[in-house]
């Protein structure tokens, strides 16, 4: 990530921090005030995602959504493994009683 690209990530969270809208003229009139060099590019692109959001609340669920998704996912595939690992351990143990009888390999 380039010093540039830093700035700008940096001013929008002094701008959330702050409860402030994030807006294309703030974030440049931060980057400036550091004394950073930005491509005008860079303001619209950051003030137009995260237009109407809150970038805290973002910042606090970042995990919660990612971690829901394969959790759901895991759910609803999770029966069928299930069923299959259940009847893998029943021949299982139909195989080993069969091995058990009455003396060991070292006796």
């Amino acid at each position: 990530m380039s010093i540039a690209e830093k700035a700008i990530v940096y001013a929008t969270l002094i701008l959330a921090d702050d409860n402030v809208d994030v807006s294309a003229d703030k974030l440049e009139a931060i980057t400036k005030a550091a004394g950073v060099t930005v491509e005008p590019i860079y303001f619209s692109l950051f003030a137009k995602a995260f237009e109407g959001r809150d970038v805290n609340e973002l910042l606090l669920n970042v995990g919660s959504a990612a971690a829901a998704a394969p959790a759901a996912g895991a759910a609803a595939a999770g029966d069928a493994p299930a069923a299959a690992a259940a009847e893998e351990k029943k021949e299982e143990s139909e195989e080993e009683s069969d091995d058990d009888m009455g003396f060991g390999l070292f006796d």
